[in-house]
């Protein structure tokens, strides 16, 4: 049973690995407030090379809808301002040759419906993505049946323990994805 164990493990590991994946793409999909987490996937050309924007500044959000970058090399000011213009937040960042400023407009209810499709189509790839890792654990397992590894048994209760495992990350993710569609409702 231990090799059934291990392979539930993997499969354990791997799905958490991505419901944080899907909670992570959804903290870059903007709602009606500013939060550091909107820049975490924003590239930007530093000196030729392709840098997160997190590792290139400090952020602060002093008010619901704006952000404070503060570069640490005020030489990639330009740049981290063009990231920052070309991502799909939808904002015309200004600086005044210390920090760049973000303010975020409110909302329109269109773009609100937007994100919401956003959202559910990055949900659905997790989910996708759990269903994969769930068919590779199930065809593993079968093969240790197979091989004569493991009996019937070991096989059935692997199997059952495999689609709770399975069905308890698609929960967690469809809460996720509740969570997100409310924070962008929100007016």
């Amino acid at each position: 049973m231990s090799d059934v164990a291990g392979t539930l493990t993997d499969a354990g590991t791997k799905m958490d690995k991505a419901v944080d994946v899907a909670k992570e793409d959804f903290a870059t999909i903007r709602t009606g407030r500013a939060h550091p987490s909107l820049f975490n996937k924003i590239m930007v050309d530093y000196y030729g090379t392709f840098t997160p924007l997190s590792q290139l500044a400090s952020f602060q959000v002093p008010e619901a809808r704006m952000a404070i970058i503060s570069p640490f090399d005020k030489g990639a000011m330009a740049s981290i301002e063009k990231a920052i213009r070309e991502s799909d937040l939808g904002v015309n960042p200004g600086n005044d040759g210390v920090v760049i400023r973000v303010n975020f407009p409110q909302l329109t209810e269109e773009r609100r419906k937007e994100y919401i499709k956003v959202v559910r189509t990055k949900a659905e790839d997790a989910k996708v993505s759990l269903r994969n890792i769930r068919r590779h654990a199930k065809e593993a397992i079968e093969k240790l049946e197979k091989d004569g590894d493991i009996g019937k048994d070991d096989l059935t209760r692997g199997e059952k323990d495999l689609e709770k495992m399975t069905s308890d990350h698609v929960t967690k993710i469809d809460d996720l994805l509740k969570h997100k569609e409310v924070e962008l409702l929100e007016v």
